[in-house]
């Protein structure tokens, strides 16, 4: 019988296309300097890992296609995971048989989230492996989120690195759920390179992804990511996946966003929104409470906008500072918005509204941390502005949404429906809106006054008269 040899092969860093002889520029992405010399044993060993797999999964190759008739159409049946927020964004829970990818900055608390949702579900058998952290170190973190409760005994803690020792363990344990923490340490023995490198994630993450159809048993892996905010590892990580979950925040600030930048069984609009304390992450359902303070009250630069992300509205302050500026060129500064955006609305406010702010330094931020897109904070964004230079403060009974053109015209806005309730359900008592928005608000009864404006010079005669 002949020998099977080793043979080498060249995967790219960024897409993961493989090729057996070496290119300067990448055939599938274009990149350079990307491909990257591997060695890949015998198919016979990669057998092995193959085996362990369907052993572990109870499932033999009696597979054969169906019809479309033959195909149930009924819903997924999903795992309610005991927290609305990560229902929401997962589509309504945990679909069975689907992998899942939680990924976000070191430090950010990615562990922390998935370890405390897991000790929620008492009536479902859990393993969770740990690459990462000892059995010690995961056991003081679960005392501490536990508090005072009992700790569950269905779930099971398993460091280990070995993708085949995790079979191994699966087939004797059988765990309703799996969680991997995190996918960038395991490695199989039958792959030539070391834990983290891109032919360990491919391979790791399509085993599991075949073990996880196959047995119908959902798996949660945990991510890295690079510091341009991608999830480390080959590029067709994200694709092999079912839904990927983006968990963003700033370490200095309370507020986690859990945001899904993929999902097959569910929207990709919704988000969910947390509290880190010292017990853990607590679920923040009205974020609008929370980002608002009285603290400002009669003071000048702040403004309430009303936004939405993804699906969810929610009021947020905006606060400006602008003063004489103390060397020759004039300081723009700005944090959780786009620093450009922000001179474009500078210029408005100069060529269109005749207010002279090129001799002061402007700083702009997003009251707790957030980083905000939504183009419907223009109007709050240069209301704050030119209530630090006027020095009048802005009525604490007004939010407003609008986005602002170039020639100073306020442009419509999307979900304005969705934006007056939620002022309105927060006490407001006037809501500045584009004209062009009010079709089919005129008879309804919303609750809460609305000011339509068609410009920006409109919008100042009702704030500062």
């Amino acid at each position: 019988m002949a020998t099977i040899k080793d043979k080498t092969m060249y995967v790219c860093s960024e897409c993961g296309f493989d090729s057996p002889k070496w290119s300067g520029k990448c055939p599938s992405c274009g990149r350079w300097n990307t491909m990257k010399e591997i060695t890949v044993k015998a198919s016979a060993s990669q057998n092995a890992t193959t085996t362990a797999r369907k052993e572990a999964s109870g499932k033999t190759d009696d597979s054969k296609p169906h019809t479309l008739g033959e195909i149930q159409s009924s819903d997924y049946p999903r795992i309610d995971m005991h927290d609305d927020e990560l229902n929401r964004v997962l589509g309504g829970g945990l679909v069975q048989g689907s992998i899942v990818l939680l990924g976000g900055e070191p430090g950010i608390g990615k562990s922390t989230l998935t370890l405390q949702t897991v000790m929620r579900l008492q009536d479902l058998k859990v393993l969770y492996v740990s690459g990462e952290e000892s059995a010690r170190q995961i056991k003081m973190r679960a005392e501490r989120l536990a508090g005072s409760s009992e700790l569950s005994e269905n779930l099971l803690v398993l460091c280990e690195t070995s993708l085949e020792n995790i079979y191994e363990q699966i087939k004797k344990q059988k765990p309703e759920l799996v969680v991997i923490d995190s996918i960038q340490t395991i490695s199989s023995e039958y792959v030539d390179s070391s834990a983290g490198s891109i032919t360990q994630v491919r391979e790791c993450a399509a085993s599991l992804l075949k073990f996880a159809k196959e047995s119908g048993t959902p798996v949660l892996l945990i991510g890295h990511i690079t510091k341009d905010g991608s999830i480390a590892g080959p590029k067709i990580l994200e694709h092999i996946v079912d839904a990927v979950l983006q968990f963003e925040g700033d370490q200095h600030y309370l507020y986690r966003i859990l945001r899904p930048i993929k999902n097959r069984f569910g929207s990709t609009a919704e988000l969910g929104i947390y509290e880190m304390r010292e017990d853990g992450l607590r679920q923040v359902s009205n974020p609008s409470e929370l980002l608002l303070t009285d603290s400002h009250q009669g003071m000048s630069g702040v403004s309430i906008a009303c936004t939405i992300e993804g699906v969810r509205p929610f009021l947020i302050e905006v606060q400006a500072l602008a003063s004489t500026a103390v060397y020759g060129t004039p300081q723009r500064s700005a944090i959780g918005f786009d620093v450009r955006r922000m001179n474009m609305l500078l210029a408005v406010l100069e060529k269109r509204v005749g207010f002279k702010l090129g001799q002061k330094d402007v700083f702009l931020n997003i009251a707790g941390g957030l980083k905000v897109s939504d183009p419907a904070i223009d109007l709050a964004v240069i209301s704050a502005i030119l209530s630090s230079s006027l020095d009048i403060a802005v009525d604490r009974t007004v939010c407003m949404a609008g986005e602002v053109g170039l020639s100073g015209e306020i442009r419509p806005v999307s979900r304005i429906e969705q934006r007056i309730a939620e002022a309105a359900k927060l006490g407001f008592e006037r809501i500045i809106i584009p004209k062009s928005n009010m079709h089919g608000l005129e008879k309804r009864k919303l609750g809460i006054e609305l000011v339509p404006v068609t410009k920006v010079e409109e919008a100042f005669k009702h704030l500062f008269g």
